[in-house]
């Protein structure tokens, strides 16, 4: 953090209404890395929780009686900043998260965009006329903000994930109290102060941390939290769903994937390869929309698999702040111990690992990619999330077999497929049961497209036109003018 040009952005402290907040007790972080100590932040009681989330609920007021222009006109400001400190905010995030360096100052060009995006949206929230049944009725609706919202955030995309969600709340004219993992909080920590000097007024942008399991209580539970937002694993999602239920809360769950990458005979294999290597190994594997199992037709296989092979061995693992890297460290060495488990129950059922010779000792959190050959539907880690840079590959024959093979998950997050054949295109696309699809490309996020799943991988939609919505109550006008 010494080389940070501002090191106002290292805070060590939570961000509530307007104020930098310790607590008795702290929590603290390490560098994935090399697990040297990068700093403390503190634990905060559920009590120091309530409070923040009483003072979000008295400055909302102020905040929604601004017009959306206003608003906008201050998240801009954020914006900004946010782009003016991408060289300091990535090097905070690949010391906590591990990322490589390139790849942490692109999510934090992916965070702005939700900021920029949101501050015009909030300009177009309409409501409308409704043509009356009773002569004398007029029918009208207007949208308002929902009421202090709260979201918990992960450590995989520790920028994005907050701006995906706090943009469209304060767009919306809402407050907001987020909970960032405690792996990354510094991330959260240093946009909080960015948010701070745009001038966003004290109580409507709050930053706690400590523990995930007790803070999460009053996150979901307090009668004044209108709306909460979890991104996450589906089985702390229910949790959390569970309890947001006690209160009646509106809530958006971005939630875990199982993303099928089918390869058909007609693909363009050097673009299929190119675009699965984005796929599968950005972020180390650790994304909710990598890639986890590799469909490939049967005709092309073994051009794929020597296509594929060839490009993975070039993989450098290292340390994110070294130019070479192309995997950093996972976030933590249990995050290995799963894996390791899929891995080992693969194997003992048949599957074989393919040597590429670019392997490094694994020691610490660091894990070397892996492609997986000759896996079937008996082996656990083609129905569980794998979350670390393994790929598995398994033969298919034909259309229908295939579909019924990547729709057989409870998952439904991302999909993604290549073929040159313009019905098959939409014949696929429409029967693959996923909220997104990737069509001849491995990239498909973007913030002006809506982003979320279906099946057991969430509820509701974040970017684009539709991701301010879970942020605005529509209320219906009737005026009799007789």
């Amino acid at each position: 953090m010494n080389t940070l040009s501002n090191p106002n952005l290292f805070r060590q402290e939570c961000y509530i209404n307007g104020q930098w907040v310790g607590a008795d007790e702290s929590i603290t972080v390490t560098n994935p890395a090399n697990l040297a100590v990068l700093g403390t932040v503190p634990s905060l009681g559920v009590e120091q929780v309530n409070t923040a989330i009483e003072q979000a609920h008295a400055a909302m007021a102020g905040w929604s009686a601004l017009t959306a222009k206003e608003r906008s006109k201050i998240l801009h400001r954020w914006f900004t900043l946010i782009e003016a400190s991408i060289d300091d905010l990535g090097i905070i995030m690949t010391l906590e998260q591990g990322k490589p360096l390139h790849e942490a100052k692109g999510e934090i060009r992916y965070a702005a965009s939700f900021v920029e995006w949101f501050a015009e949206e909030g300009k177009r929230v309409y409501g409308e006329t409704i043509p009356p049944t009773v002569g004398s009725n007029r029918l009208s609706t207007i949208k308002q903000p929902i009421g202090v919202c709260s979201a918990i955030t992960p450590w995989n995309f520790p920028a994005a994930m907050i701006t995906r969600k706090a943009a469209p709340a304060l767009a919306a004219g809402c407050s907001i109290v987020i909970k960032p993992a405690s792996e990354t909080p510094f991330t959260a920590l240093a946009l909080a102060e960015l948010a701070a000097q745009a001038g966003i007024p004290a109580g409507i942008f709050n930053v706690v941390t400590g523990n995930a399991r007790a803070l999460g209580e009053p996150l979901t539970r307090h009668p004044l939290i209108s709306k909460f937002s979890f991104t996450g694993s589906t089985q702390v999602g229910r949790v959390l769903s569970e309890q947001c239920a006690s209160t009646i809360k509106k809530t958006s769950l971005e939630l875990g994937g199982n993303a099928p990458f089918i390869v058909f005979d007609d693909a363009d294999i050097d673009k299929a390869v190119a675009s699965a290597m984005l796929a599968k190994f950005r972020n180390g594997g650790q994304t909710c929309v990598c890639v986890n199992r590799f469909y490939v037709h049967d005709t092309v296989y073994d051009e794929f698999l020597e296509k594929f092979t060839a490009r993975v061995a070039q993989l450098r693992v290292g340390n994110g702040l070294e130019q070479s890297t192309d995997i950093g460290p996972m976030i933590t060495r249990r995050a290995i111990e799963g894996m390791q488990v899929l891995l080992d129950d693969a194997l003992a059922k048949g599957a074989r690992l393919i040597e590429l010779g670019n392997e490094i000792e694994e020691r610490d959190n660091y894990i070397n990619p892996k492609i997986l050959v000759d896996v079937d539907d008996s082996m656990n880690i083609v129905h569980e999330e794998i979350f670390g840079p393994i790929a598995t590959l398994i033969r298919f024959h034909d259309e229908d077999e295939v579909l019924a093979q990547a729709n057989n998950t409870i998952f439904g997050l991302a999909a993604y497929f290549f073929s040159q054949d313009v019905r098959r295109v939409y014949r696929v696309a429409e029967k693959l049961e996923s909220g997104m699809v990737g069509i001849n490309t491995g990239m498909i996020s973007n913030e002006v497209a809506p982003f979320g799943g279906v099946k057991q991988s969430g509820l509701g939609k974040e970017g684009s036109r539709y991701g301010i919505e879970d942020y605005l109550t529509v209320k219906y006008l009737c005026v009799d003018i007789a």
